[in-house]
């Protein structure tokens, strides 16, 4: 509930402290004394738009701070996750506006965003008025006010699960068809590049390989080319060898006439003549090996080339090729098996979807009996509000399967027809401003313990009513009382009586400046403010009387 609400400089209230209590809370004064003035600074503390227009004269910055008794199960605690609080600690939303544009919301003294306070502040108050357009007067929060009344929470829970399977297996569907038409529009020329990387067979590593051997045959051309000079060097201008044997001769010409020693030489050159010899045949048997490999490097380049062109098509790196295969052949296998997958679930979203509709149809049932019981309680309400000739009908149409969703396939709405033989319309088209605040209070009573906000502020909602219907207004506003906070803006002294507390809002001149105040009223100066309001400017002991009777009537 709202517990205070402190105001500073807005319009014509400079400074004022309020204390709420638990019940029926009335506000009563003279026309213009300011009453709007409070409702217009609560709605700035609960996420109003800013109007700068509402710093009161004079002053650069204008506050207000409302401060809520909740308990921790309340909605508005899952919105502030993020906010640091203590367990029963109240929560204290403040706004204060600049005028130079600047504008600070905060929760619990903690900065947030004016989105998160509004959210936050619908959870806390509902305000019913002239200009209401919150609460019961938005369609799109009836289907759950009606499931709330009728205890369907655990169908809504159901039909919620089942929606959500036949949604994802839907969206698995329709990517496994979307899947299987680019599958088979690319189907030749994925058995093409299938074919074409198979027949390659890029393996892992592979390029490393071929690298490593290209580079060895490389430099074995530089070695046969080195072999071949030197091979020319032993056989040029006569060669090495017939040099050897020519001075063998020379020598063996003159051995006998040098006594034995000239046997040295002898033996060195046959040395050199044998070890001359092992180098060529060396030389030549190691070109010939070499010639051998060397047929090898074009199937190398070869194998190489191929691997990288094949990279460069697919835009890749030569080892990513077995994986560029394997996945050219999952799409292969999805035209080839695709059909098998895309039947399979249809099928479990045929099945999904009549699970679905089952259970969305038997929420159906039951909205529709709970749509009755309500429009029944409510048109109870209408007779003593002087709504009589009013019909009230909480109309469940069927969507179509576009727009079926986690709350299943109806469209819920409260209408009305106020006139017999009118056609019933949304509440906000077809009452008045007086009706209206009316049938929210009539609503209110009979859903007063379905999903409410805990504080209530209906503004006027007597406007235009008097004698038994006031009466009635006021029964209707105590009974509300007894589960809710409620903050009733009233001209009517059977609602005033009826209040558990009750302030009286004026409007003050002094010294050049005009502000309104706010004074909660003990139980003579409430037997004053309400013969005041049963007589007018001049109270007469007969309207003290009445008073009394109100009162304790």
């Amino acid at each position: 509930m709202l517990a205070s609400l402190s105001i500073r400089n807005i319009v014509l209230i400079d400074r004022l402290d309020l204390n709420f209590e638990a019940g029926l809370c009335v506000l009563t004064g003279e026309t213009g004394a300011g009453k709007s003035i409070l409702l217009d600074s609560l709605a700035l503390a609960l996420g109003a738009r800013a109007d700068l227009g509402l710093i009161r004269a004079g002053e650069d910055k204008g506050s207000v701070t409302a401060t809520f008794s909740l308990p921790n199960s309340h909605p508005a605690f899952e919105l502030l996750q993020d906010i640091e609080r203590e367990e029963g600690e109240p929560l204290i939303l403040r706004r204060i506006i600049s005028s130079d544009g600047r504008n600070r919301a905060s929760i619990n003294d903690q900065s947030v965003s004016t989105g998160l306070l509004r959210s936050v502040g619908e959870t806390l108050v509902e305000i019913h008025g002239q200009n209401a357009e919150r609460g019961l007067l938005d369609a799109r929060g009836h289907r759950a006010l009606l499931d709330l009344y009728g205890r369907l929470e655990k169908q809504t829970a159901d039909v919620s699960k089942k929606f959500l399977t036949f949604e994802v297996l839907s969206e698995q569907l329709t990517e496994a068809e979307e899947a299987l038409e680019k599958a088979r529009v690319d189907e030749e020329y994925l058995r093409h590049v299938v074919d074409e990387l198979e027949a390659l067979n890029p393996c892992e590593g592979e390029e490393e390989e071929l690298s490593a051997s290209r580079a060895a045959f490389m430099h074995a051309e530089k070695i046969a080319e080195a072999l071949k000079d030197a091979q020319k060097a032993l056989n040029d201008h006569g060669g090495v060898d017939g040099k050897i044997r020519n001075a063998t001769r020379a020598v063996e010409r003159v051995v006998e006439k040098a006594s034995g020693k000239l046997d040295p030489v002898l033996d060195s050159l046959e040395r050199a003549a044998i070890e001359l010899s092992e180098a060529s045949m060396t030389i030549e048997a190691v070109t010939h090996d070499l010639n051998l490999d060397q047929s090898g490097v074009e199937q190398v380049e070869e194998r190489l080339f191929s691997l990288r062109a094949a990279a460069r098509k697919h835009k890749c790196e030569v080892s990513a090729l077995p994986n560029v295969l394997e996945q050219f052949r999952e799409r292969l296998a999805t035209v080839e098996h695709g059909d098998a997958e895309v039947k399979r679930l249809q099928l479990e979203v045929a099945a999904a979807r009549k699970e679905y509709e089952l259970a969305a149809g038997h929420l159906r049932d039951k909205r529709i009996k709970s749509a009755s019981k309500l429009d029944a309680a409510v048109m109870a309400e209408l007779g003593p509000l002087r709504l009589g000739a009013a019909r009230f009908m909480t109309a469940v149409t069927e969507l179509a399967p576009d727009q079926w969703s986690a709350s299943g396939m109806d469209r819920v709405e409260f209408q009305i027809a106020t006139n017999p033989g009118s056609n019933p319309g949304p509440l906000i088209k077809i009452a008045s401003g007086g009706e209206l605040s009316r049938f929210m209070l009539a609503l209110k009573v009979v859903l007063a313990q379905s999903g409410s906000a805990p504080t209530l502020i209906f503004d006027e909602v007597d406007r235009g009513v008097g004698g038994a219907t006031a009466d009635a207004v006021g029964e209707r506003l105590s009974r509300l009382a007894e589960k809710l906070q409620l903050l009733v803006i009233t001209h009517s002294p059977q609602v005033a009586a009826a209040g558990q507390s009750h302030w009286n809002i004026q409007k003050m001149s002094q010294s050049g400046s005009t502000r309104t105040t706010v004074e909660r009223l003990e139980d003579d100066e409430r037997r004053e403010e309400i013969a005041r309001m049963l007589s007018g400017a001049s109270i007469t002991n007969e309207a003290r009387a009445a008073a009394v009777s109100l009162m304790e009537g």
